[in-house]
């Protein structure tokens, strides 16, 4: 591929050198992430002993991402998008590293940094994801959208699988503090990764498309797109009901975990692998799905597993009973991921690519902080049976709805 003259069309996937170059970053990445996934509940825990603190943390964060998706999708479809990726990176490097710092160099420190911190990060994260996923489309061809996306899941999960036993054992050794510093290095090792990736030059026509609007039409124009499209308008509409019950199930298993069964860190982290590898097992298998049985049959079916893995967590009182149906879980919720994420690829409009996605997420994580707050404030006052029971009926709820929408019709091409 090339950054000059006409863009080169996308390579096939096994003999893409950029896009290898971004699986092998996004590897990094979320080697990071699985331990700030497992410290960040567990520094607030140590700091407070309140999960719902911990609750209201990744709601303030999952608030930022949708506050920074009402403009990614314009910042990525005018910038380079390939400079937007190593300086998103670079700039989550720097925050998460100032985290250890304060936590090793302060005699008390205070859990209020983690509040500026972290929602900042989450609002670059944004913008980092909208940029990749638009990225896709200019280094692998369309047929092979499901399948790439599928390696990137697994990719990322494979890393996941060993990234919360080692985020257990060091911050067993370490405390939380450290696993964070991890975290911060795996983005600066990402950033420079990603200087191995070339993209395409976006083509004089698509630029004039996105300038022939105002800027107000041109926020609204990814809006607009999934509203009138009658398979991604119910869907956006489903998935944010999902996310708003699913989004802070990590931090209820971490509690779980840790006050219900009294697990050691290294138990959580152990548990929660075993839940990434139910992502490798979803990812790789989620290109063989969708063609044999369509999007409908796998996104639903998908979307009801979920469900019913989070009811059955309810009664669970042993950390392999709950590693099970992290599994299952995770599983499942990789399959409708990727199955949600290529199908918005495939019909979207190159020039409207970004903007759809920053709205498509900004319209998807509305709820999701207000749900992890809710969810992680009921676990604390009112037990996790409870809550997993509400979260998982709420989960198949969502499943029996699709067949009453127009993705039930949704062609498996």
């Amino acid at each position: 591929m090339t950054i000059t003259g006409q863009p080169a069309a996308p390579a096939s996937l096994g003999r893409s050198r950029g896009f290898n170059a971004f699986w092998s970053a996004q590897i990094l990445s979320v080697l990071g992430d699985s331990f700030a996934q497992l410290a960040v509940p567990l520094l607030v825990l140590d700091a407070t002993g309140s999960i719902a603190t911990a609750g209201l943390l990744t709601g303030v964060s999952g608030t930022a991402a949708v506050v920074a998706g009402l403009f990614a999708g314009v910042v990525v479809d005018r910038c380079d998008r390939r400079a937007l990726l190593i300086g998103a990176d670079a700039a989550r490097m720097l925050l998460f590293a100032v985290i250890p710092l304060v936590w090793w160099l302060a005699p008390a420190p205070p859990v209020w940094p983690l509040f500026v911190l972290l929602p900042l990060a989450a609002a670059i994260g944004m913008v980092f994801q909208v940029a990749a996923v638009t990225a896709m489309r200019g280094l692998v061809p369309g047929a092979e959208l499901t399948r790439a996306n599928g390696r990137l899941y697994a990719g990322g999960a494979l890393a996941s699988v060993v990234g919360p036993a080692l985020a257990g054992a060091v911050s067993g050794w370490l405390g939380p503090a450290g696993a964070i510093a991890v975290d911060a290095a795996s983005f600066g090792l990402s950033a420079a990764l990603l200087t191995l990736v070339r993209l395409p030059r976006r083509t004089a026509a698509a630029a004039e498309q996105g300038e022939r609007t105002g800027p107000w039409a041109e926020f609204l124009a990814g809006a607009r797109f999934l509203l009138r499209h009658p398979v991604l308008r119910p869907l956006t509409g489903l998935l944010t009901v999902f996310i708003l019950l699913t989004y802070g199930m990590d931090d209820v298993v971490i509690y779980h975990l840790k006050h219900g069964l009294g697990q050691s860190d290294g138990t959580v982290g152990l548990v929660l692998a075993a839940g990434a590898a139910g992502t490798v097992t979803g990812s790789l298998a989620v290109a063989s799905l969708r063609r044999r049985f369509g999007f409908a049959a796998c996104w639903t079916g998908a979307v009801a597993l979920t469900g019913v893995a989070v009811v059955a967590l309810a009664p669970t009182r042993r950390p392999a009973e709950v590693g099970a149906l992290l599994l299952v879980y995770f599983g499942c919720l990789s399959v409708g991921g990727i199955c949600s994420l290529s199908l918005r690829q495939e019909v979207t409009p190159e020039h409207l690519l970004g903007r759809v996605t920053a709205a498509f997420w900004t319209i998807h994580f509305s709820l999701g902080g207000l749900g992890a707050a809710a969810f992680t404030w009921l676990a604390q006052h009112h037990g996790t049976t409870l809550t997993f029971a509400l979260a998982g009926t709420g989960g198949v709820a969502v499943a029996l709805a699709a067949l009453f929408t127009a993705v039930r019709r949704a062609a498996p091409a």
